[in-house]
């Protein structure tokens, strides 16, 4: 009950956090687009995460995605951070995306036994 409560809290934090990019969003539309592109699927996916909070074991794939999405996103950033491409800075990006993925992983509901109907006639 613990577990889930702290999923509930952690989903709502993310959910939050993800939806709050709507401002830099908003922002960058214009100057840079592809920035803005990915902001909007970030978005989209913060409102579906505090959508799920309220049951999460009912939305266990889309928990999953948001959590290897983010392992996703650290690596193609930090390999970015390491050729030069963008700022060493954006590391702290790639820290938060990790911590992000792993409680989501930690936390995530357990699967649960799918109850088959019996081949024998009732």
């Amino acid at each position: 009950m613990r577990r889930e409560r702290a999923l509930k809290v952690v989903l709502i934090l993310v959910g939050l956090l993800f939806t709050a990019l709507v401002y830099p969003l908003v922002l960058f539309v214009k100057q840079e687009p592809a920035l803005a592109m990915m902001l909007s699927l970030y978005v989209t996916l913060g409102i579906f995460l505090l959508l799920a909070a309220r049951n999460p074991s009912a939305n266990r794939s889309l928990i999953a995605f948001a959590a290897w999405s983010s392992f996703a996103h650290a690596a193609v950033m930090s390999f970015q951070a390491f050729r030069h491409l963008i700022s060493r800075g954006e590391l702290v990006g790639s820290v938060v995306l990790v911590v992000i993925g792993v409680t989501l992983i930690a936390l995530a509901p357990a699967n649960q036994p799918v109850e088959r109907p019996s081949a024998v006639g009732v």
